[in-house]
C-alpha cells in the first residue's frame, strides 16, 4: 500500500469562479467607509459640540444656518450614505453568517435593502429640500440670513 502525499502548494478547493468577487469588495468597503466615516463623524461632533457656543447653541436656526450651505449638505449626506451602506452591509453580513434557512435570508436581505434604500431617499431629500427660512415662523428662531416679514 502506498500513500502519496500532494505538492504543498496544491490548492484544496476548486479554483474560485470568474466574476466579480462581491464579498471581498463588500470587505474592502466596510475598510474604507469606516475610516471615513471615523473623519465625517468627528468633524461634525467637533463643529456641532465644540465650535461657538457648543450644544446650547444648537437650534432650528442653528441647523438651518449649517443646510444652508451646499458644503454642508454634501458633508450630511456623504455621512448619511456611508453610515447606511455600511451598517447594511453589516447586518447582511450577520444574516449570511446566521441565517440557516436560505429562504428567511433572502427575506431578511431583502428588508435590509429596502429599509437602506428608504432611509437613504428619504434623508437625502430631507438635506436637498430643507427650508431654513419657513413661511409664518417666528423671527427669534429661524436663521440670521432669513428675511423678516
Amino acid at each position: 500500500m502506498t500513500t502519496t502525499i500532494d505538492a504543498p502548494r496544491t490548492p484544496i478547493r476548486p479554483a474560485p469562479k470568474k466574476g466579480v468577487n462581491w464579498e471581498k469588495w463588500g470587505w474592502i468597503y466596510m475598510r474604507a467607509s469606516g475610516v471615513v466615516l471615523v473623519v465625517l463623524i468627528f468633524g461634525h461632533l467637533f463643529v456641532n459640540l465644540m465650535v461657538g457656543d457648543g450644544v446650547s447653541a444648537i437650534d432650528f436656526a442653528f441647523v438651518g444656518g449649517k443646510l444652508s450651505s451646499p458644503f454642508w449638505q454634501w458633508w450630511d449626506v456623504a455621512m448619511l450614505w456611508l453610515a447606511l451602506i455600511h451598517g447594511s452591509n453589516g447586518m447582511r453580513t450577520l444574516v449570511n453568517d446566521y441565517s440557516r434557512n436560505q429562504t428567511v435570508g433572502k427575506i431578511l436581505k431583502g428588508a435590509i435593502f429596502v429599509s437602506a434604500v428608504v432611509l437613504i431617499v428619504l434623508g437625502t431629500l430631507v438635506v436637498f429640500t430643507f427650508d431654513p427660512c419657513p413661511a409664518g415662523a417666528p423671527a427669534d428662531l429661524v436663521a440670521s440670513f432669513c428675511p423678516t416679514s
